[in-house]
């Protein structure tokens, strides 16, 4: 079956306060990250990526997906259409400060080319890495790439999805801590 991106204009990035089933996602690329009680699991999904934070039996969940994927609205903390520059924070119930900063940045083809190449060279392994099949309309397909940061009080998640049919990169960086008095 061949998979490829949504358009970058259906494209919406969520939090929520619980976990999500993992069947509503088709997931290429997946990690797991423990350290300090805290756990994550980070996936490259066919719309960009999922990462699941669990602390002291809290749960938060980042999505970016497409905007008419079907995602529950209970316990839904934040969503935001992907529209230039946006950030946006979260104190959840004293436990896990969140923060996050995301952009959709539109650029000339030979900058979205040389992105689009930069990201899918082998020496990324260090994070998780996935490509797409082309749509048709373009040679190459979308690329994402996700690294992350481990440390004892904190994730730090840096995500590239690129869209090669809307000559598009979306980022993102989130951070997800523990608070200094924890």
């Amino acid at each position: 079956m061949s998979v490829v991106r949504p358009k970058v204009a259906e494209l919406v990035f969520s939090l929520y306060g619980r976990a999500l089933h993992p069947e509503l996602f088709k997931v290429y690329q997946t990690r797991t990250f423990e350290r300090n009680g805290y756990r994550a699991k980070v996936d490259i999904t066919s719309a960009g990526h999922v990462v699941t934070w669990q602390y002291m039996g809290q749960i938060l969940t980042e999505v970016a997906a497409a905007a008419n994927h079907p995602l529950p609205k209970t316990r839904e903390l934040m969503s935001h259409r992907l529209r230039s520059i946006h950030r946006d924070r979260v104190d959840f119930r004293g436990v896990t400060n969140y923060k996050v900063l995301f952009q959709l940045e539109h650029t000339s083809l030979d900058i979205f080319w040389a992105c689009q190449q930069e990201l899918s060279k082998d020496e990324h392994h260090e994070g998780l890495v996935h490509l797409f099949d082309a749509s048709g309309r373009v040679a190459l397909g979308a690329v994402s790439y996700v690294h992350v940061t481990a440390r004892n009080r904190s994730l730090l998640v840096r995500a590239f999805h690129t869209f090669p049919d809307d000559c598009a990169i979306v980022k993102s960086e989130s951070l997800f801590e523990l608070p200094s008095s924890t």
